[in-house]
């Protein structure tokens, strides 16, 4: 049998479909939601997951938030699984610079391309990078460390977390800028980076505030320079990367993404669910002091901007760097 529509039957049908997707969206979420993180249990990235996600009981209608840990493949793992799912907002991500913007400038046979694989949904925090050196070095400065570097001809190693990661990827913009070589030496974990550093096997290294301030406070590791040219509270003092390299700007941010293709509806209900967990007094607080952590609570809008901003800007360092994952 067939079966033909009118106009006025296919413009009464069209004209529900806004209706359907706002009610879709005031139904979220409609079982568990999986928060997939692309990184190890333990971590920094794993803590703000589940801070948030300890938190999500007043949005989520009954439902729980699971944290899913699918580390490995400098996110690509984690990137790939929520890049495949259902955008039907049940699966989300704990957005990260590696997994959701610049996988495929690192690893060109990457199975998605994060410039469109997801959709952005919010921008939560920027974590604070810091440049360190041992307790025992001689290096005060970023000119101590420059010189120290030209004095290498083969370049001074420093610890990394893994390829692509944004602690490397502001060392190779700093080597860039100061116009020197650095060696990196990549280890499993941001422990082993510090271990690195403390033990002097290492030169420096960029990792996050949240990472290496109880060191810093106990005199193992000696803070020269941090990433943003904003101040850090709990550096005080510590001066910008950007006094001496005037625009150089790095950090580490995280944020919520989804699969690409989600409703617009749907994400402004998850963007408000989640913008009023990170400002949430208590939440806001234990970000902020344990991780050191910057609250930014943007829009979609926002956050897709972040991310094509550091496709465009870690794209050319990536490239003079000869940089790959693979």
């Amino acid at each position: 049998m067939t079966i033909r529509l009118t106009r006025r039957a296919l413009g009464v049908a069209a004209a529900a479909l806004p209706g359907l997707a706002h009610a879709q969206a005031a139904a979220w979420p409609t079982g568990p939601v999986r928060l997939v993180v692309p990184f190890g249990a333990g971590g920094a990235v794993d803590t703000l997951s589940r801070t948030v996600a300890n938190a999500f009981g007043p949005y989520s209608n009954g439902h729980p938030m699971v944290v899913e840990n699918r580390s490995g493949a400098g996110g690509a793992i984690a990137g790939q699984f929520t890049a495949q799912s259902r955008p039907d907002g049940q699966t989300l991500m704990m957005a990260d610079v590696g997994a959701n913007a610049i996988g495929k400038l690192l690893q060109p046979g990457l199975a998605y391309d994060p410039a469109t694989a997801f959709t952005p949904i919010i921008h939560l925090v920027n974590l604070p990078i810091v440049v360190i050196v041992p307790a025992s070095s001689r290096v005060r400065t970023l000119d101590d460390l420059a010189a120290l570097a030209r004095a290498r001809t083969d370049g001074i190693p420093y610890a990394s977390p893994g390829v692509g990661h944004v602690s490397h990827l502001a060392a190779e913009l700093l080597a860039q800028r100061a116009g020197v070589k650095f060696t990196a030496v990549h280890y499993r974990s941001g422990a082993d980076v510090l271990r690195s550093v403390i033990a002097g096997e290492t030169e420096f290294s960029i990792p996050s505030v949240s990472t290496a301030l109880p060191f810093i406070r106990e005199e193992k590791v000696r803070a020269i320079a941090i990433g943003t040219p904003r101040p850090v509270p709990a550096l005080p003092g510590i001066p910008a990367v950007a006094d001496r390299y005037p625009g150089f700007e790095a950090m580490t941010w995280h944020g919520i993404s989804g699969p690409a293709g989600m409703d617009a509806a749907l994400v402004q209900r998850i963007n408000a669910a989640f913008r009023a967990i990170i400002t949430n007094p208590e939440v806001k607080s234990a970000v902020e002091t344990r991780q050191a952590a910057e609250i930014v609570a943007g829009t979609p809008a926002e956050f897709a901007a972040l991310v094509a901003g550091d496709i465009a800007k870690w794209g050319p360092v990536i490239r003079e760097g000869n940089i790959r994952a693979e």
